[in-house]
């Protein structure tokens, strides 16, 4: 398989091209939308009517003539702010949209590293009406609306940047990317993500086929300032992500996407390449305007395209072949509205809704009482830890947003010990993706912080590892849970880790363990126990992480593509996947971890004394922002309630352990985060 990101030459990476149709000369890496309000700062979304249907068509034919100009056949996606599926199209013969999950490959195109979703590939002889190049590209539809606000706007690219083992890419002695593993969120085996189905938009946040996506061809689209959906394309068969961000790729799926968010595009000023992150600039895209070799306002309507060009495409648990307009954003029938004079009233605070604009996680109380006792988590506690943590965001100077000055955007959850769901609180135009995530986060540093979390782990089915030949998918291998807890434990030297409880874990603290490299980013430095090996290791398989959901996802992954298994029911673990005969079994009763396990910071654990009562997570805006938003908000609640809750005692956190003489962290917090006094150091001495 060739390779389709051919660095460009100097002379046009320096180049500037005029391209009348956007208003005059525009340089290469710049783009130009019809934004008339830079200044928009979560408001202007109030005023946004969401995409119609005949602007879904628009975002089309302007791909589609693109991928025409360049005579490659593509299939695009277009997702709403919430990930409702509003149309999917896929351009030539269904059999030759052969798509490998690859992160890396050889000369001969053959899938260089094993493990994890490493080489899977559709269709096959085996299954040749199964297909995921609509899945990959509804993936980055998603990546790019998810990551995306008023205040930032985030691609596919930019997400390669930030989830890889070094941040930079390929900069030794770096530590991983600051989202390091949020490539496994939003999937659609979590809990807490919606299916509307192929018939018809719902409410959100709706799942992700494939989770994020790391592979450019991925972009947000926008309206007056404010993010209205995104749009994926998948053409050059290959779902992976870029390895070096020190020259310009001439990636057909980046230029695809590209020339269709025309009209459409993210505000130059919110764009990732005018926003940094540990001192480092963002990615955005490789292409412009300038790069196109179509005028995308010339594009001819989606009706009058031929139809042997290609065809909206049924996707099963997506869509239905029929293009829809999106809801609206902040709105009841998008899931995500105003609290108004509710549990959160003057905190200009956001909560989700169903259907019937009933909220989904109201604050409540602890279910666990048959392992705490009367420790359980109280009501009032519970919207005390959330008000407070509320308070602390709205505070926060933002980290990666726009303009510099804003207060950071984020979504709160907690939980009780065995992981339910106790409350979820958003602030105003905070990202959709950090939903899903915050809840990632809280359920891990309640459930590695546990007593029982070995005896879980012990009681999972082995995680099945599938790959592709020409003829077939196949298993081919399968790794004990069990046995990455024995190796874990010999690693923290504690034969009863996560069986006596007596460590208490962050979010930070358990991806310490979850990186390729201990201490994170030292090169020749063995894995985390949580980690796959340096050569085994890749976004696609990441370990522990991954393993985990690894049954749940390809069991979705294989019913979307159309082979015939039934979905998988809400819950990420627990699934017992047999792919000869091809079937899945649930294998857990409960949501323990319902959404899967998150490996960067922004999470802590709830004590009542010295008992694990609860956890709470945050994400959004920063995972400095996160981790302190997330601490300081159980600090500040536990002065409110005069001590009843509590951080973990400081002799019980996690950065009391030194494996292999390197103390683990337990939270970071930033220096002078604030908007309204000079604090330097807000954490410390808590």
């Amino acid at each position: 398989m060739a390779s389709r990101r051919t660095p460009l030459p100097l002379a046009l990476m320096l180049a500037s091209g005029a391209f009348a149709a956007c208003g005059g000369v525009e340089p290469v890496g710049t783009t130009v939308g019809t934004d008339t309000t830079p200044d928009c700062s979560g408001f202007c979304g109030d005023a946004s009517p969401g995409l119609s249907a005949s602007e879904v068509e628009r975002v089309l034919a302007q791909g589609i003539a693109e991928a025409r100009a360049r005579d490659v056949d593509a299939t695009l996606a277009v997702v709403d702010r919430v990930g409702n599926v509003l149309a999917v199209y896929r351009m030539g013969s269904a059999a030759s949209r052969r798509v490998t999950l690859a992160t890396r490959v050889d000369g001969d195109g053959q899938t260089v590293i094993s493990g994890g979703l490493e080489g899977i590939r559709l269709p096959v002889d085996a299954a040749p009406t199964a297909h995921i190049d609509d899945l990959a590209a509804i993936a980055k539809a998603v990546t790019g609306a998810y990551l995306s606000s008023e205040g930032n706007a985030f691609s596919t690219r930019t997400a390669s940047q930030i989830v890889q083992e070094h941040f930079n890419p390929e900069e030794e002695l770096q530590p991983a990317g600051p989202l390091f593993g949020v490539q496994f969120s939003q999937l659609a085996c979590s809990d807490l993500m919606r299916s509307a189905g192929a018939g018809g938009s719902g409410v959100g946040p709706q799942r992700s086929p494939l989770g994020l996506s790391a592979d450019p061809g991925g972009f947000p689209l926008y309206e007056n300032g404010a993010p209205v959906g995104g749009v994926g394309v998948m053409a050059d068969g290959l779902y992976g992500l870029d390895r070096s961000i020190v020259d310009r790729d001439d990636d057909v799926d980046e230029a695809i996407a590209y020339a269709a968010s025309f009209g459409f595009a993210a505000p130059v000023d919110r764009r990732a390449d005018r926003i940094t992150a540990d001192g480092k600039t963002l990615r955005f895209s490789d292409v412009g305007f300038a790069d196109l070799l179509s005028r995308p306002d010339d594009a001819p309507a989606l009706a009058s395209v031929p139809a042997a060009t290609g065809t909206l495409v049924d996707v099963p648990g997506y869509f239905d072949g029929t293009v829809r307009a999106g809801t609206i954003f902040g709105q009841p029938a998008s899931g995500i509205r105003s609290d108004g004079e509710g549990n959160f009233a003057g905190e200009d605070a956001f909560v989700l809704v169903d259907e019937a604009d009933a909220l989904r996680y109201p604050p409540q109380s602890g279910t666990d009482a048959a392992v705490v006792g009367a420790d359980a988590l109280a009501q009032a506690e519970v919207e005390t830890v959330l008000r407070a943590a509320l308070a602390v965001a709205n505070r926060a100077r933002a980290q990666i947003r726009r303009p510099v000055g804003t207060q950071a955007r984020v979504t709160i959850s907690v939980v009780d010990s065995q992981g339910e769901i106790l409350g979820v609180v958003r602030t105003r135009d905070a990202p959709v993706f950090g939903i899903d995530v915050s809840l990632q986060k809280a359920r891990s540093a309640a459930f590695f912080s546990s007593s029982s979390a070995a005896t879980f782990l012990q009681s999972l089915p082995d995680a099945q590892y599938v790959r592709a030949t020409d003829q077939e998918l196949r298993v081919e291998r399968v790794v004990s849970l069990a046995e990455t807890l024995d190796a874990t434990r010999e690693f923290l030297g504690d034969p009863d880790a996560f069986s006596d409880g007596r460590v208490a874990y962050s979010a930070r603290a358990i991806g310490n363990i979850a990186r390729p490299f201990f201490p994170d980013g030292i090169e020749g430095a063995a894995s985390g126990p949580f980690s796959k090996p340096v050569g085994e290791w890749s976004v696609l398989s990441t370990g522990l992480q991954l393993d985990i959901s690894i049954n749940a996802i390809l069991q979705h992954v294989l019913f979307a593509a159309g082979t015939g298994i039934s979905d998988v029911t809400p819950g990420c673990v627990g699934v017992d996947l047999s792919v000869d005969p091809l079937s899945a079994t649930a294998t857990q009763s409960g949501l323990r971890l319902g959404n899967g396990l998150q490996i960067f910071p922004g999470g802590v654990p709830i004590y009542r004394g010295e008992t694990l009562v609860g956890a709470i997570g945050v994400s959004g805006d920063g995972v400095d922002q996160d981790d302190m938003i997330a601490f300081l908000g159980v600090h500040d609640a536990s002065v409110i309630l005069g001590g009843a809750i509590a951080n973990a005692p400081s002799d019980r956190r996690a950065d009391t352990a030194s494996p292999r003489g390197v103390r683990l962290r337990y939270v970071q917090c930033p220096q002078a985060p604030f908007l309204d006094d000079d604090e330097q150091r807000p954490c410390a001495g808590k």
